[in-house]
């Protein structure tokens, strides 16, 4: 692929040739530069650096993913990085399954829960660039079950003050909410009789928006930012607009162009032994295996959870990744604009309430699909102002730093400690940054 490529690297004033780049990299690149025959064998200058990367600080991640193993975090993971479009760092860890009996592949499947919603976000905004559809277009100019919507207020529900737009649904701004956070009991409770999240059981696309036009929303649209179900309304939005399902509109758009292959929403019989699997110790394993029901195609049954259903590789998503650190392009095709981008990564939730801090620690904003860090002080970990970042509830993570020009992930399945996990691996990346 050319935006992933080799490149002689440096020490001090000296080239290293090469055959040395080929050798150094060859573990680390993966499908992005897989040589015909393994090089032969050569020993790396201590202080090498690889795009601006010690490769001895690089060195660092192993292990400490192999603590983090030992410590019970979750069973294996494998890391990705890459800046200026060369692939730094490609790693697998630990093991695959949760009895610690298969060696954990790069090519391993995660779920990757709510990193889904980038992606479907992306997509969103590629419908946008169309003239499909605006950010201020009311969402029920497509999704007509939701235009008797009211808003719980403590004196009782009342009308809202302006509709949902498309804008909303792609930032969490849109008065909907995850029952599990839901700070009203009554909302908390509508969403799970009505089955809104589709937790245990299918439920259809039609089903689930004529149950949603039933309930109230927590907030009035467009003051308040609360992680919630606007993704998968957003994906039932686009396929009203495209009159497709959402696995097919994102094949079109975004998977098959970028060659993410292994990125589904159902994982096959044949793929099965790829799954990467959670400690059966995780508290958090038993009741989120209801909710993610991935082993069955659910066309018909159930709808597309745009907001946490698919299932991908680490390769896979660093293309994505790697695509939008572009500006919106990757081997010669545009997916976006530089400007739609740009305004995707920029702050869209200025002067509103709530907050991102339970999924991103402090210092950041949200923007569409993205949280956007707002200054270079103030987060846990270090980073550049206007950095992206969104993670999965199963342990994925991934940010973007278009100042560095810089893209990482880390898949993991490990949900109790996923807080933890991303920000040790964003200390460990940033660590290694030397130049």
């Amino acid at each position: 692929m050319k935006n992933f490529r080799k490149q002689s690297l440096r020490t001090g004033k000296h080239g290293v040739g090469l055959a040395l780049t080929a050798t150094l990299l060859f573990s680390s690149v993966g499908a992005f530069a897989q040589t015909a025959a393994t090089p032969p064998a050569v020993t790396a200058p201590a202080n090498t650096v690889i795009q601006g990367f010690s490769s001895e600080r690089l060195a660092r991640i192993a292990p400490s993913m192999q603590e983090q193993i030992r410590l019970g975090m979750f069973p294996g993971a494998v890391t990705m990085v890459a800046r200026n479009g060369v692939v730094v760092h490609n790693e697998a860890h630990g093991f695959l399954d949760a009895a610690k009996s298969k060696p954990m592949a790069k090519d391993a499947l995660f779920r990757l829960a709510s990193m889904t919603k980038p992606i479907v976000t992306v997509a969103a905004m590629m419908m946008v660039e169309q003239g499909k559809m605006g950010l201020n277009d009311p969402i029920t100019k497509w999704l007509p079950e939701l235009k008797d919507l009211k808003v719980e207020t403590a004196s009782g529900d009342v009308p809202l003050n302006r509709p949902i737009w498309v804008q909303d649904v792609m930032r969490h701004t849109s008065g909907f909410v995850y029952s599990g956070s839901a700070k009203s009991p009554r909302i908390k409770k509508m969403y799970e009789d009505l089955n809104i999240e589709s937790a245990e059981t299918d439920i259809t696309a039609d089903e689930m928006l004529k149950n949603l036009g039933q309930i109230p929303l927590a907030n009035q649209p467009g003051t308040f930012w609360e992680y919630s179900i606007s993704v998968d309304v957003l994906g039932l939005l686009l396929e009203r607009v495209a009159q497709k399902p959402l696995d097919a509109i994102l094949n079109e758009l975004l998977l098959t162009p970028l060659g993410m292959k292994d990125t589904t929403w159902w994982v096959q019989a044949d793929q099965l032994s790829r799954m990467a699997e959670t400690l059966d110790s995780d508290p958090l394993k038993a009741g989120m295996l209801k909710a993610y029901r991935q082993t069955y195609n659910p066309l018909g049954k159930s709808y597309f959870k745009g907001g946490a259903g698919l299932v991908g590789t680490a390769n896979d998503y660093l293309k994505f990744l790697q695509m939008m650190v572009n500006g919106g392009e990757l081997d010669g095709k545009r997916y976006l604009s530089r400007k739609g981008v740009e305004f995707m990564f920029s702050q869209h939730t200025v002067g509103m309430g709530g907050t991102t801090f339970g999924s991103t620690g402090p210092g950041y904003g949200f923007g569409l699909g993205f949280a956007v860090r707002l200054d270079e002080g103030m987060a846990w970990v270090p980073g550049s102002k206007g950095d992206v970042m969104w993670a999965g509830a199963w342990g994925t993570s991934f940010w973007i730093d278009p100042k560095e020009k810089l893209v990482a992930v880390i898949m993991a399945q490990g949900p109790s400690n996923r807080i933890h996990t991303r920000m040790l691996y964003k200390n460990l990346v940033y660590g290694a940054l030397v130049k």
